[in-house]
């Protein structure tokens, strides 16, 4: 499993970076030392975001196999085995998460700089690099991205809030369709059958017993 999900970071972080090789690719100006230096400056302030997109990179396929175990567990483990497993899944997929972000997190603060710096380099004149870095490490910006969080965490409450019976009623007939596709019985197919009885079985009533003869 631990495999499978560092092919999947590897794909992962390969589709991230080739943007910004080409750009790079691309670049023809030779950037002056003083340009060179705002870039590094911006690319510290930047750090966190980087080591934030690399955590992301391992996360998403550990996230994904997460949600499959889950269901697999629902359909194909007995009620009594489930928890187990579930927390010894748990478990291994922690430990990747836990092993895996902390390389990728190095590989990517020492990959920036020769990736996303000639890119910053050619697209931005020193006056913009001096402008970006003023922002990125303002007071105003660093509130901002301290606030982020919770203005995004309130907003996506509320939203469940006003949208969530619209969403579980589509979800509901979403999860009804595709178990018909599947051929699984729903819930309301196994109510006709358990009232249908011995009919349903094709098994004949007892007879009535005969009178006693006089």
């Amino acid at each position: 499993m631990i495999k499978r999900n560092a092919v999947a970071v590897v794909c992962a972080m390969g589709c991230f970076i080739a943007p910004a090789v080409l750009a790079q690719t691309a670049a023809s100006a030779v950037a002056s030392p003083a340009k060179k230096e705002l870039v590094q400056k911006l690319l510290v302030l930047q750090q966190p975001g980087i080591e934030g997109v690399a955590r992301s990179i391992v996360e998403r396929p550990a996230n994904q196999l997460m949600q499959a175990a889950g269901q697999a567990l629902q359909a194909q483990v007995p009620p009594e085995k489930r928890e187990a497993i579930g927390r010894s899944i748990e478990a291994d997929v922690k430990k990747f998460v836990e092993d895996s972000v902390p390389v990728l997190r190095e590989r990517a603060v020492k990959l920036a700089p020769t990736v996303i710096g000639p890119v910053m380099e050619e697209k931005f004149t020193d006056d913009e690099l001096k402008a970006l870095i003023a922002w990125l490490d303002s007071p105003v910006n660093k509130k901002y991205q301290l606030l982020a969080p919770e203005l995004q965490n309130t907003f996506a409450q509320k939203l469940i809030t006003e949208a969530g019976p619209l969403l579980d009623t589509k979800l509901q007939a979403l999860q009804v369709k595709v178990r018909n596709s599947l051929g699984a019985p729903t819930a309301g197919s196994t109510a006709p059958a358990a009232a249908a009885g011995p009919a349903a079985s094709g098994a004949k009533p007892s007879a009535k017993p005969a009178p006693a003869a006089k």
